[in-house]
This record gives C-alpha cells, structure tokens and sequence, in this order.
C-alpha cells in the first residue's frame, strides 16, 4: 500500500511503468529490498496476483478488518452509534467508448469474454449491482459493465461506482466498506450488509444508526426497527402529504387497539366492517391496507370540504411497517437526534478526505473487483491514518502513569 501511494505521487499509474522505474531508481530498489542486481518481476506478476491468489484469499478484507480490531484494542470505538452513507467515485470508463442500454445484453457480455464481462454477468443476481434494481441505465461501459451511468447533483452524468462506509461516530472509524452500483436500493442494502457483517465478526451492533433521507423507506426502518432493534435517526420517506389544503394522514389518529383511525371529527376509518364468509376475501395482498370511512357518514360531515372535496367518502392508506415509521418520526423529535444528524458529518468529512487527499476521485481498476480492492485499500489507509492520529493521545496517560 505504501508502495502505491509513493508511486502515485511520483507519477506512476502503471505495473509496466513501476518495474521500469525499478530498474534506474535505487530508492525503490532499496525499499523492495531488491538489491543492485537483484531481478526485478516482470509486470504481469502484479496483474496475476491481483487478479488470482490476492483476491481469492481475500487478503485486503482481512487487512482491513486487522485495522479495525486494532481500534478496538485503542478503545476508538464505542459501539454506541454508527453513521451510514455512500459517495460515487467515478469508473474508468469512457461515454464515447459505450453503447444503449437496448444493445446491451448477457449474450454480448458473453462475446465480449473480457474480465471485466465475466464479472458483470457474476454480478447479475447480486443484490448490491445486477439483481439491486430492474432499471437499466441508459448506457454500458463495454470496458466496464458493472459501473452504473448515474449523474451527481450539479454534475454531467458518467460511469462510477458507490463506495458505502459503515462508521462509529466516536472517533470516525471506518467499521466496514462496501462497493455496489451507484442506486439508492444498492446503497440501502449496502447498510445492512456492513450491518450484519460487523456485528458477526467483531460482535458489535450499534444502539442507533445515524443516515440521511436515502435510508428511510418502509422496509429498511421495519428491519432495522423490529428485526435489529437499532434505533433510526434519520427521515422518513413520506409521500402521504398533502398540500392542496386538505387533511392528511398525519391528520388522523392511529386506535391500534381497534385497528382503526380516527379522523379529526372523531369518526372511524376501518378496513373491514364486517366478516367475510370466504376467508380469502379481503385480506391484504401487499402489505399496504387501505382504511375507509362511511359514505353517509362523510356525506354529511360538516368538514368534508376540507377532507375529500372530489371524492365520496375518505380513506386513509396504513403502509407496511407503518409501526416502524411512527417510532422514527417520533426519534426525529427527539434531542438525541439532533446530536447524531452532527455526528452523521463525520462520514462525509471521511468523504471528502478521501477524495481531495487521497485523490479517489477516479478509479484505477476496472471491473466490480477492482472498485473493491480500491475502496478497500482507501478505508485501510483511513483507518491507519486515525491510529496514528489519536494512538499517541490514548498512550499518554499510560505513559504518564
């Protein structure tokens, strides 16, 4: 690693190009320990191994991993709170050298045969790239199909990849990494990914998890919620209000004792006012239950103006995880909320260090394997950056004592 950060800064961004200066410069014949006559590897040992024996044994995971235990060790991490988010890091692919979308197929991949290829058709059924939406972007990168043709805010659109980081807020180590295709579903997965992964290998998972809006649909808050029992601190996707003057959703109170609502005229909402003979009537489908008032009742209701104007009689929508959502919306008023929306900041300082010092704003390697190696190889540096940061402050006092 400290091999590629030196011949980064000197230039260099090719295995051809490292052995060239090998041979001429005795700096880097020192630091290999190669000696005035030692034999220098031909160029594709890096490519073999990068591609064979080093990913196969998963080696940088286990590097990474070996950082953040170290932390531990330095009591860096409290395990309280963890902040979660995803930033587009862009590929190295070409618009000029794409094709559309409706060109662009499992049998061309297979034609294509290159390396990169074959990892984009392993990806297919992958939750976090082929299988995380059934959307198809508008172009593919023939050189690398696994990047995703998005666009950032105030951006032209191009080729990149996510890099998700999972972090503890104390001290802003980096608890896992993740790489998927630049959509919200894959990012959203991501997190519980790097959820379920970090408390299976260092038996740690946070009391709450600090996310921007991104995070907060239904099903994610209903795992998080009633699965994992981490409290949400972040918004709530809600498309249920109204800005047309009339009552909404909020509006109406949820008598979960009665599985009903109530609206504001003190009227109730239910989903069945009567028992169906065949049992497979009227049951839910898709988890979404839809709750109605009475036509007469609404008819003559003093407030239907402002209720349902256009429509005979209300009703209110109660989504899935409905339970899940209130107990969020109801985090978001609290003051510890407020405290975690600040230390969510840490990630995207994490961000930004990442790519206006480490200079991540390009990637090297193609393919899904390469933005892994890459991602993994920044949160390692990241992490032995804050050790040798905060160590010295840690060693202190057992100095001192």
């Amino acid at each position: 690693m400290e091999t590629s950060s030196r011949t980064s800064q000197a230039g260099i961004r090719s295995e051809r190009r490292l052995c060239d200066e090998i041979h001429l410069n005795l700096a880097y014949r020192w630091f290999c320990r190669l000696g005035l006559e030692g034999k220098v590897p031909d160029h594709s040992t890096f490519s073999r191994y990068r591609h064979g024996k080093l990913r196969d044994s998963n080696l940088l995971r286990q590097v990474f991993e070996a950082t953040v235990e170290r932390c531990l060790r330095e009591d860096l991490v409290s395990g309280e709170g963890f902040a979660v988010d995803a930033s587009l890091i862009a590929a190295d692919a070409n618009k000029a050298r794409s094709i559309a979308a409706e060109d662009w197929s499992p049998e061309v991949a297979r034609e294509a045969g290159n390396r990169t290829a074959r990892e984009y058709l392993e990806t297919l059924n992958d939750a976090a790239f082929g299988a995380a939406s059934p959307v198809q972007p508008k172009f593919v990168a023939k050189s690398d199909p696994a990047a995703q043709w998005t666009r950032a805010e105030e951006s032209r659109p191009y080729f990149a990849y996510a890099t998700n980081y999972l972090i503890d807020t104390k001290s802003s180590v980096i608890m896992d990494v993740e790489a998927t295709r630049a959509i919200r579903q894959a990012e959203v997965g991501a997190s519980r990914t790097m959820l379920d992964r970090t408390e299976k290998r260092f038996g740690i998972r946070p009391e709450w998890l600090a996310a921007d809006t991104a995070y907060g649909n239904a099903e994610n808050l209903g795992w998080l919620v009633e699965q994992r029992s981490i409290v949400p601190f972040f918004p709530v996707i809600d498309k249920s209000e109204r800005t047309d003057g009339t009552w909404s959703r909020s509006d109406f109170e949820w008598d979960e004792a009665n599985d009903q609502y109530i609206c504001p005229e003190v009227h109730a909402l239910k989903q069945y006012r009567r028992n169906y003979s065949d049992p497979n009537r009227g049951q839910d489908t898709g988890g979404r239950k839809k709750y109605r008032a009475l036509k007469a009742t609404c008819q003559a209701c003093p407030s239907k103006d402002i209720c349902c104007p256009k429509a005979e009689a209300r009703y209110v929508t109660r989504e899935p995880h409905e339970e899940a959502r209130e107990f969020a919306r109801a985090c978001r008023k609290t003051k510890a909320y407020k405290v975690s929306r600040d230390k969510r900041k840490k990630v995207e300082m994490l961000f930004a260090h990442l790519k206006r010092i480490l200079g991540l704003n390009r990637l090297r390697l193609r393919g899904l394997n390469g933005a892994k190696d890459e991602f993994l190889l920044a949160a390692i540096a990241q992490n032995l950056r804050k050790l040798a940061k905060l160590r010295p402050q840690c060693a202190k006092p057992e100095a001192t004592a």
